[in-house]
């Protein structure tokens, strides 16, 4: 009796042993995609970083040299970033994420080979020249949607390489854990990718992928440290000893913010629904070669920061003495995107939509003579409210501002802005920017297939 309750027991402990050794090897094997996509955006996500710079800093010397050349280069760069993309590459026009969040939708049995036009390898690179073309000709965009679309293409390619024998691994996680990712390692970000992943893509629980997704995230964002080094976006403004009583300007610069960015949508998505209209090549070329002369007048007349991504602005207005920007400013930072954004190149709206609200805050606190630290505070605030009437994502907008200036501090100012914000953009369109473009690739998709 005892001899067979020992053998008994050993063999539950063989099987035990088995069978955590099985669900431990399954685990693994499901983990390690995720690793290897991480890994390769992190390089991926610097690489276009560094390239991206050099356009500007390019754009920037020929301007120096001879500031008439904006005229020439800014048609060339509009006209050749849309030929790009209308060529070789449709999909990869625009931003970027409202395509990764049509992925997602598309990710089930009936639809998921659609995907293939959304995310891949020629999105990838096409992505890349087209806003190569568009930074260096002036455009005023940004690079961090196009990395969270060359994330999602990155993490779609692997999970589509594995073999047959792999244990299968969703595709809709496969795919917002790779835009988390890719927004960890454009921003420095790491819990800004994953509010994003949880807040804008993800409509299931997030129990379902949240060790893949902190994995990932952490991987891109230390390989991308490793490769670039540890930074912050912004670097560290200084807000101390400021009273309670700038929650006031905070709540003024947040309303407005909100107003204009959702303004700003209302009339990207409009000028987007008018060019279905131009049937031609010629009529596409003319217009794109205006609305380069439009940007190019008023950066050779005026102002030269509407031109780029706006990074300028934000740093010079949190680090130096200058602070106060002219009132016509925002009004630039949101013609520059308007026209950009809606050239059919590819670019993102991020660093614009945070320079537009960087500029307003430092308008709004010139007017109502706050001091220095205030006026940091304030404009941090204007940079939520703006990228939340653009996204409608309050908290990952927070986040982000709150991670790429390490001010801990702030989170309920940027918090408040971010909610006053989204309630104030509710009211002015119900929908988002990336929403009302997601629908729209979704609908083309959908109609190519019938």
């Amino acid at each position: 009796m005892l001899r067979l309750f020992i053998y008994f027991r050993r063999s539950i402990k063989k099987s035990f042993d088995n069978l955590r050794n099985e669900k431990l090897k399954h685990n693994l094997l499901q983990a390690i995609p995720f690793w290897i996509g991480s890994l390769i955006t992190g390089v991926f996500a610097v690489m276009y970083a560094k390239i991206f710079m050099w356009g500007e800093k390019l754009m920037n010397l020929i301007m120096d040299w001879n500031s008439w050349m904006i005229f020439i280069i800014a048609p060339i760069g509009f006209v050749l970033s849309w030929w790009l993309v209308k060529e070789f590459a449709p999909y990869a026009k625009g931003s970027g994420i409202p395509q990764v969040m049509a992925a997602v939708e598309l990710a089930n049995p009936k639809e998921h080979t659609k995907i293939r036009n959304l995310l891949s390898l020629k999105i990838l690179v096409f992505k890349i020249l087209s806003s190569l073309a568009l930074i260096i000709g002036g455009g005023a965009i940004g690079r961090e949607g196009p990395t969270i679309q060359i994330a999602g293409s990155v993490f779609r390619k692997v999970n589509e390489y594995l073999p047959d024998w792999w244990p299968k691994i969703s595709k809709k996680n496969m795919i917002m854990t790779g835009a988390a990712a890719g927004l960890s390692a454009a921003f420095n970000t790491p819990l800004g990718g994953i509010v994003f992943a949880v807040e804008e893509l993800s409509k299931t629980h997030i129990n379902y992928f949240k060790t893949a997704l902190f994995t990932a995230v952490i991987i891109a964002g230390l390989t991308a440290q490793t490769l670039a080094g540890s930074y912050l976006y912004l670097g560290y403004p200084k807000t101390a000893d400021v009273a309670l009583t700038v929650m006031f300007p905070v709540i003024l610069v947040a309303g407005i913010s909100g107003i204009f960015a959702s303004q700003l949508s209302v009339v990207m998505l409009k000028i987007s629904s008018w060019k279905k209209r131009l049937k031609t090549n010629k009529a596409h070329i003319i217009f794109l070669v205006i609305s380069a002369l439009i940007i190019a007048s008023l950066a050779y007349f005026v102002n030269r920061e509407i031109l780029g991504s706006g990074k300028e602005i934000m740093e010079r207005t949190l680090f130096t003495e200058n602070k106060h920007e002219d009132w016509y400013v925002p009004f630039f930072r949101m013609i520059g995107p308007a026209l950009s954004f809606t050239s059919g190149g590819a670019g993102g709206i991020f660093a614009p939509a945070l320079s537009a609200g960087a500029s307003i805050g430092s308008v709004i606190s010139g007017w109502i003579h706050l001091t220095p630290n205030e006026t940091n505070v304030v404009i941090l605030a204007g940079m939520v409210a703006f990228l939340t009437g653009i996204t409608r994502a309050p908290f990952t907008s927070a986040i982000i501002v709150l991670e790429m200036t390490d001010r801990h501090s702030l989170i309920f100012h940027l918090m408040l802005a971010g909610m006053v914000s989204s309630l104030i953009s509710l009211m002015v369109s119900k929908n988002s920017l990336y929403d009302s473009l997601k629908n729209t690739y979704l609908e083309e998709l959908r109609k190519e297939e019938k």
